[in-house]
């Protein structure tokens, strides 16, 4: 069974009469600070495969960018829709990926199982001395690059994942994954009214507490940016463009939110997170790659981007700069950033 971001172009994603569940069954093997590891951290070892579209993948290049591991961990970018049998290299030369060599991602889960039965997933990490992919279990990778990858972290990367907030920190991420991540595919994915209906009040129910929460604090967590905001950012930032029409969540858009909408564009114009976010690659994958929902394949052409770069006037809900003790990264590498044509700058006029 596919995840919902990975399924194949031509198959189905709802089933008739049924609500929808996610396959959550990963490679679950991790990369870990320890020589005698199965898999022990590395600068160059790993190639970390990330598809801008999917938001799974897009918290992993927002922690890698946050933490200043790009030279140590690089990056392959597949395009934004698959055929059949997996994603694609179809954005670099030759439509094959550089650095393993392959053209499809599943050459690597075949490569570590001949006969992988799952869905082909990003974000996953491949060993590129083997082409054996290594995990593609998201949530704990981006935990795994705060805490394994620590001795390599750039000067003044921010701590996202305090000790000190995780009694707090695990719950409300949960409850973020299963509401609100999950929470708008039950919605898209739903196979009948009452599952649809059940998903879209939960989903909702899930936003207005999060909306209460954000009325007086900048971040989930409080002054400072954590993994937590990392894991709603990329669920906000394809409401309005995707999850609102596509998914049937439109008992009002993110714009709607004064507090959520204040908080997403917060985080956007904050570097590591905006600069990451490929509009039209976000799009082109829902509505292109969905045929079940969206037969003819028609992208819409809004909304108006151009809000995400309007002052958002949150400063005044903290006493602390956005990353605490730590400090913003750099500009991303050159062979990263986003094609301006697919950012809200193209909206201004």
């Amino acid at each position: 069974m596919n995840d919902a971001d990975d399924a194949p172009e031509t198959g189905s994603y709802v089933t008739p009469g049924e609500g929808y569940t996610r396959d959550t069954r990963y490679i679950e093997d991790r990369i870990l600070d320890d020589p005698d590891a199965r898999w022990p951290v590395e600068p160059g070892r790993y190639r970390l495969i990330a598809a801008r579209a999917c938001p799974w993948a897009n918290r992993t290049l927002i922690v890698r960018r946050l933490l200043g591991l790009e030279d140590v961990l690089s990056a392959g970018m597949p395009g934004p829709t698959h055929d059949a049998r997996s994603w694609t290299f179809d954005l670099d030369p030759g439509g094959v990926d550089p650095v393993l060599g392959i053209e499809r991602l599943q050459q690597a889960f075949f490569a570590r199982d001949p006969e992988y039965p799952r869905g082909i997933t990003v974000p996953a990490i491949v060993d590129i001395p083997t082409g054996q992919v290594v995990t593609n279990d998201f949530a704990q990778i981006t935990l795994d690059l705060s805490s394994q990858w620590r001795r390599f972290h750039r000067e003044g990367a921010p701590d996202l994942y305090p000790a000190s907030l995780a009694e707090e920190m695990d719950p409300l991420m949960r409850h973020v994954y299963t509401e609100v991540n999950n929470g708008v595919y039950r919605c898209g994915f739903a196979g009948d009214q009452s599952s649809y209906e059940e998903a879209f009040d939960r989903l909702f129910t899930a936003l207005d507490v999060l909306e209460e929460r954000l009325r007086t604090r900048r971040f989930l967590m409080g002054d400072a940016i954590t993994e937590a905001d990392v894991r709603l950012f990329t669920t906000l930032v394809r409401f309005d463009p995707v999850y609102y029409s596509h998914f049937k969540c439109n008992r009002q858009r993110l714009v709607d939110f004064p507090s959520l909408w204040g908080y997403a564009r917060d985080l956007f114009q904050t570097p590591g997170f905006g600069d990451t976010v490929d509009f039209s690659q976000i799009k082109d994958h829902y509505f292109l790659v969905h045929r079940d929902i969206n037969p003819t394949g028609v992208v819409p052409v809004g909304p108006d981007l151009s809000g995400w770069l309007e002052p958002h006037g949150r400063e005044s809900l903290a006493d602390a700069p956005p990353f605490g003790e730590g400090t913003p990264p750099g500009p991303p590498p050159a062979a990263e950033v986003v094609d301006p044509a697919h950012t809200p700058q193209a909206w201004v006029r």
